[in-house]
């Protein structure tokens, strides 16, 4: 069993900085949905700060840690800013929801890591670090496409969203044994997730799903 000990832990700036690129990023993404549900600038604001604060807010408080964006209030702005940037940009985009799915992805691989930083700073095992770092990246944009009444991202038949997640969090594990610092484990992470996420998005990457069969009817 690794214990917290063995694993290095991240700095605060390198945590912030990924708290932040998430939060706009998953804020882009939550205003664009809001846009296709065609919401008003308070719609946009509120869908986006939903997004982006979403599932670092479950990570801290199951963590116990003060919740990231009410120690620093600033965050809240950086994603209603992005909302209304959005709201007035949205039309000039070809294809809203391709824009959306990419900017997903991008806010998945950096929330991730986000998440794995938090538990390593947190001082957790590895199962605990693996789960915030899922719980991070793909919880905000699960009650996004609830509250907007959209098929959630994270639940599309085979895509590669929470299994890109799990595989970013465990890249960073064993970058973090194999002697690399914080930041290439995190880059690591990020880059893992990235990939397999993009990769199910541009050539259709896929885990097989479950397929009902007819019941077998034993012979008489």
């Amino acid at each position: 069993m690794i214990g917290p000990g063995d694993l290095i832990v991240p700095t605060e700036a390198l945590l912030r900085g990924l708290d932040y690129a998430s939060v706009a990023v998953f804020a882009a993404a939550g205003a664009l949905v809001a846009s296709r549900a065609q919401l008003d600038v308070v719609g946009f604001i509120f869908v986006a700060c939903l997004t982006a604060v979403g599932g670092g807010t479950l990570r801290d408080i199951l963590l116990d840690r003060q919740v990231f964006w009410i120690a620093d209030p600033v965050m809240l702005a950086v994603a209603s800013a992005v909302a209304v940037a959005v709201f007035f940009g949205a039309h000039l985009l070809e294809s809203r929801y391709r824009a959306l799915l990419w900017l997903d992805a991008c806010a998945l691989a950096a929330a991730v890591p986000a998440g794995v930083g938090a538990a390593l700073g947190d001082g957790q095992a590895w199962p605990v670090v693996l789960v915030m770092g899922m719980i991070t990246g793909c919880m905000g944009g699960l009650v996004r496409d609830v509250v907007c009444n959209e098929v959630p991202l994270v639940l599309k038949q085979g895509e590669l969203y929470v299994t890109a997640a799990f595989a970013g969090a465990g890249s960073a594990l064993l970058a973090l044994l194999a002697g690399a610092g914080n930041g290439p484990a995190l880059a690591v992470c990020a880059a893992v997730t990235l990939v397999l996420r993009a990769g199910s998005l541009a050539f259709g990457w896929r885990l097989p799903v479950y397929r009902p069969r007819p019941p077998v009817v034993p012979r008489r």
